[in-house]
């Protein structure tokens, strides 16, 4: 009788651990990322809502009244993984893992970074030697109210190097700047891989292209890839080199260059994926 009894609790064990309900969580789990450059940026986080009620502004009516310590979030709060080294309102700021503080005002916000994430949502534990960042930004007004508590990696600039790391709710919305610096990164990868595959040529002319580095280093890249097998007939590489000669002011031959590269587009089977206009335009541009 005891086995037997001994058995059936087993039994029942077993399936009132198996069989739970999940349901929807109040402040459900949230993330966002984005490559910065050569840099993973991750925020996770809890996304508390509105509903209805007075998130920020001046004593206890509010439900984060200005002045006090927020951990940006709901739960266990919000946290912020860097995979390189970045800078953060001019801040160095190692890679890692990092809980994100806030203190909300009416004209200006304090951004924390914290190191200790296993502090967790608990702002009474706070501790000032922990903190590796402390800044402040001007919060925005926002016409449309967020409902739910919102990250964002946004503004991401032209040359990749900079972004803003902004949080929405209610009401308002703050940003605080980010740079990353990969140019060393670049020109490492550039020193070894070229010494590889030679067809990282045409990526390091690229890079040196954009990024406005040595013009006669990007020049000779990219003929040195040109020069192989049958390479030479690639006529988006040869726009690329029409777009180098351009830019150090060689006009007659990025014109030359331009105008085989829409001889050769012209000619492929499957057709020229936007590079007749593209060398058309760089011509027009050199009158």
């Amino acid at each position: 009788m005891r086995k037997t009894l001994t058995i059936l609790l087993a039994v029942i064990t077993c399936y009132a651990t198996q069989a739970q309900i999940e349901i929807p969580q109040p402040s459900p789990a949230g993330s966002v990322y984005s490559k910065v450059g050569l840099t993973d940026v991750t925020i996770d986080y809890a996304r508390p809502k509105v509903k209805g009620r007075k998130i920020f502004g001046e004593g206890s009516d509010f439900l984060q009244p200005y002045g006090q310590v927020w951990r940006s979030g709901a739960n266990a709060g919000s946290i912020l993984k860097l995979s390189t080294d970045v800078k953060i309102a001019g801040t160095d700021v190692k890679a890692g893992e990092y809980l994100i503080f806030t203190v909300p005002g009416k004209d200006e916000w304090k951004f924390m970074l914290y190191s200790d994430v296993s502090l967790g949502g608990n702002v009474a534990a706070y501790d000032k030697e922990k903190e590796v960042l402390s800044t402040t930004v001007k919060p925005m007004m926002l016409s449309t109210p967020v409902e739910t508590l919102t990250f964002n990696i946004s503004d991401i600039s032209e040359d990749n190097a900079s972004a803003n790391i902004q949080l929405s709710w209610a009401n308002v919305s703050i940003k605080v700047p980010m740079t990353v610096d990969f140019d060393e990164t670049v020109m490492k990868s550039i020193e070894a891989n070229t010494k590889v595959n030679p067809g990282n040529y045409v990526a390091a002319a690229n890079y040196y292209l954009n990024a406005g580095k040595d013009l006669n280093q990007a020049l000779e890249w990219m003929n040195m890839y040109l020069a192989v097998g049958e390479n030479s007939k690639q006529f988006w590489h040869l726009h690329t080199k029409a777009q180098i000669l351009a830019k150090m002011g060689n006009k007659k031959e990025a014109k030359a260059t331009a105008e085989k590269s829409i001889e050769l587009a012209k000619a492929f089977p499957s057709g020229d994926f936007g590079y007749v206009k593209r060398n058309e335009d760089l011509i027009a541009s050199l009158k």
